[in-house]
């Protein structure tokens, strides 16, 4: 196990390294004068020199991408270009509100996609069964902004008028100190994993069912429940395991769209004013900040299948 958890690892630094040189590169590659789009077309010689320096953009290329990984790997992620503060500083405040939401999300979404995939895995071709499968089928072909935007009419502006239909937050207030303004962001988000993960929990729920071992368990006698949980659950889990890594993974991307729709002050809406502003450090720590939340969900997913697939736990004994 130690053995396979490693070659994660490695693989997963890999990644990221891979990861930084198109982050980089794409940066460079970018059109134009840099420090020209971020200042203006009005700005003095001085300034566009002052900045090409702060920016590194008279050195070599290979000098400026050792120096910006240095950064990163020692936690100085540089200033920001349109503000001119430190963009750890920057961003610290924007990384809780975005972790909160995508916390907040996740605790709601995977319980209840796993309840809902056993229990319509049990209700099988039954009407409830059809009338689930429909509407998860139409919730997952909707894009996230539609979903943002329909819950903004139901609850906020059309119908009820019960929640804000933006998440404004003051300058020194975090989310979780005015849960009422994640609501909403938080059920698009929910509405939108919850049907990947509980159909993929279904079929394989509906696979486990109709298997040997699952029939001998209830030819013994033991309780419907006990069949469930203790022998069928456990096995169905494992393909639920990947696919909700990949989900809370997308949760960490996704929120970038589900930011600028409610103007949740968080990463997402940071990166959409960076690119706006052409704010290069900021753009680039925030990928690398999304890419490394990516690659770490699915090597906690890999350990995850590891533990409950015995194959694989007991694997080179």
């Amino acid at each position: 196990m130690a053995r396979l958890v490693l070659r994660r690892l490695a693989l997963g630094v890999l990644t990221l390294w891979l990861v930084s040189l198109v982050i980089f590169g794409a940066t460079l590659a970018l059109p134009g004068d840099a420090a020209q789009a971020i200042l203006g077309r009005e700005a003095t010689p001085e300034r566009l020199a002052a900045l090409r320096d702060q920016l590194n953009l008279d050195e070599p290329v290979l000098t400026q991408y050792v120096e910006w990984l240095g950064g990163i790997l020692t936690g100085d992620l540089g200033e920001s270009a349109a503000t001119q503060a430190p963009v750890g500083e920057l961003l610290s405040s924007r990384v809780g509100n975005s972790l909160f939401l995508v916390l907040v999300s996740a605790m709601v979404a995977i319980p209840l996609s796993i309840v809902l995939g056993v229990w319509t895995a049990m209700r099988r071709d039954r009407p409830v069964d059809h009338v689930v499968s429909t509407a998860s089928l139409i919730l997952a072909s909707l894009p996230e902004f539609v979903i943002g935007i329909g819950l903004i009419l139901l609850f906020a502006t059309g119908v009820f008028q019960i929640l804000p239909a933006v998440s404004l937050l003051g300058p020194d207030t975090r989310a979780w100190e005015d849960p009422e303004v994640v609501v909403l962001p938080a059920a698009t988000l929910i509405l939108a994993v919850v049907p990947y993960i509980s159909r993929i929990m279904r079929g394989s729920m509906v696979e486990v069912l109709e298997s040997e071992y699952v029939t001998m368990a209830h030819l013994k006698g033991l309780p419907g429940k006990t069949v469930i949980w203790r022998h069928a659950f456990p096995n169905a889990i494992v393909p639920a395991i990947q696919v909700t890594a990949l989900q809370l993974a997308y949760l960490a991307g996704g929120v970038v769209v589900v930011e600028f729709v409610f103007s949740y002050p968080g990463i997402g809406a940071a990166l959409v004013e960076a690119v706006g502003n052409r704010d290069m450090p900021v753009v680039q720590a925030i990928t690398m900040l999304a890419a490394g939340i990516y690659v770490g969900l699915n090597l906690l997913a890999d350990v995850a299948t590891i533990l409950v697939t015995p194959k694989l736990r007991t694997a080179g004994r």
